[in-house]
Order: C-alpha cells, then sequence, then structure tokens
C-alpha cells in the first residue's frame, strides 16, 4: 500500500514536472494536463514510486518518478528535482527509468509478481481511508515466441507514448475513457 500522508509539498508536483519537463527535448512544448497516476509499492519500503500521465501539447507522457529521502549516489544527471514533504522532510526525486527500484517494479508488474499499489489516506497516525485509483493498470500478453518466456526479456519504458511498446507482456494503463500500453517486456 502508499501512504498518502495530507501533506504540504514544496514545490507541488505539478510544478516539479514541469520544470523538469521543460529541460528535456522529448517533453514537447505546452501547457501540462495530469491525467492521473498509480504507484507501486518498493518492496524494502524506502522508495516511493509514482508514475503519472500527463499531455504536454500534442504528446502524452508517461513520467515514473521516485522519491527518495536522502540523494542517489551517481545519478544526478536524473534527479528530477528536490520538495519538501511536510511530513516526510526532504525529498529526491529521480526519473524512475532510471532507478532500479523502480524498473524492478515494472518488471515484477510485467510478470505477474506486482500489483499498483493501494492509496491509503493518513494523518497524525491515524488511518483515514482509501483513495480512489485515478489510473489502473493490468497486465497482459502480447506477440509470443518460442514458450513465451520473459526471462532476461529487455524493458520497454518509453517516456512517450506515440506508439505502444510491444512484447510478450504488456502493462496496460486506463483512465477516464482512454488506455494505453504504457511498458513491455520484450
Amino acid at each position: 500500500m502508499a501512504i498518502i500522508y495530507n501533506a504540504t509539498l514544496t514545490p507541488d508536483k505539478p510544478t516539479l514536472l514541469g520544470t523538469w519537463l521543460d529541460g528535456r527535448s522529448w517533453a514537447g512544448e505546452g501547457t501540462d494536463q495530469i491525467l492521473g497516476a498509480y504507484r507501486f509499492d518498493d518492496p524494502e519500503g524506502q522508495v516511493g514510486v509514482e508514475v503519472f500521465l500527463l499531455r504536454r501539447g500534442d504528446k502524452l507522457l508517461h513520467v515514473p518518478l521516485t522519491y527518495r529521502s536522502a540523494p542517489l549516489p551517481g545519478h544526478e544527471e536524473h534527479l528530477v528535482g528536490t520538495l519538501e514533504h511536510s511530513v516526510l522532510g526532504p525529498r529526491w526525486a529521480y526519473d524512475g527509468t532510471e532507478d532500479e527500484v523502480a524498473l524492478a517494479c515494472f518488471r515484477r508488474a510485467l510478470t505477474g509478481e506486482q500489483q499498483q499499489a493501494e492509496l491509503e489516506i493518513w494523518e497524525a497516525g491515524m488511518f483515514l481511508g482509501k483513495r480512489p485509483q485515478q489510473v489502473l493498470i493490468s497486465t497482459e500478453s502480447g506477440a509470443e515466441d518460442g514458450d513465451g518466456s520473459t526471462e532476461g526479456g529487455r524493458l520497454l519504458l518509453p517516456h512517450v507514448l506515440d506508439e505502444e511498446p510491444q512484447g510478450k507482456r504488456r502493462l496496460r494503463a486506463r483512465w477516464e475513457d482512454q488506455e494505453m500500453v504504457v511498458a513491455a517486456l520484450t
């Protein structure tokens, strides 16, 4: 389960994402419209993994982020930014396509070993309820060859969803009245 705190984030997530995307040539230009997000649980309970679907101009983007309580050594070039969380303190946000914790979550999701995280709302140490999912993800079989094994398969995790990634196992995201394959294992 992902714990959602009643907290203030400085900067807020849309500002953090927008500032980072402004510096990415693949992100295009325009106003950001966040369509939804989903999360994975880190089995170690140390790293937050949140994935945003958003429109920017004419592009549909899939942006996995990881949140850490300390800088990730050797990943300075993948730092999205830092934010102050009023409950948890400083957080370092990284591009999840370059963070092994997020990549392992996607691999487990694609092989059916991990589901998206349930969203629990907490305040002052008390459970308040569950937040409904904005984006639902599911796995499906794709193009098969041989025995369909994904052992050692390559993970396809594009930021820009101009076409669906193809593979033996695919991760499909559904939000509002839309859906798209967002990741695949070859």
